[in-house]
């Protein structure tokens, strides 16, 4: 390639590179994370009102977010949450019920136990795999430190 073609590329992909703004980002993904967790006090509070019990309320609480998250991502509207608001959907629990409500929905049509059965956890299911690996990790170096005397 000759300078001319180098240059021209190089101003080729600065305009096709899309810019992402962090502040911008940081501000949506709290924004939208704050969200999920009015409407979670919300229900929290509601609960309360009624009488319930503050591990009922709570286990309330979970339910219906699960719910909530899994009925706009039965409607497709739970991906453009996620696309405006980042990791501020995509890390409460919501955003997990977002991640084994699609491929559910998704593979469907290819039945209940080679669609649904196995591609439900295609998404979630390295977390959960690696959640259990680290909370044993942990527990292991916990336990050690606690024969060590160290904690």
């Amino acid at each position: 390639m000759d300078e001319k073609q180098k240059k021209e590329y190089q101003q080729y992909v600065s305009r096709v590179t899309p810019t992402h703004n962090l502040l911008l980002q940081m501000g949506k993904a709290f924004v939208t994370g704050g969200a999920i967790c009015v409407i979670g006090q919300g229900i929290l509070n509601a609960c309360a009102a009624l009488g319930l019990d503050r591990e009922a309320s709570g286990s309330w609480s979970a339910v219906l977010l699960i719910l909530f998250s899994v009925i706009l991502t039965g409607f497709n509207l739970y991906p453009s949450i996620v696309k405006w608001g980042g990791a501020g959907a995509l890390v409460p629990i919501t955003g997990f019920a977002n991640s084994v409500a699609a491929p559910a929905i998704e593979f469907k049509k290819e039945g209940q136990v080679f669609g649904v059965g196995c591609k439900i956890f295609t998404i979630a299911g390295p977390v959960i795999l690696f959640g259990i690996v680290t909370s044993w990790a942990l527990g292991v170096i916990y336990w050690l430190g606690k024969t060590a005397g160290i904690f």
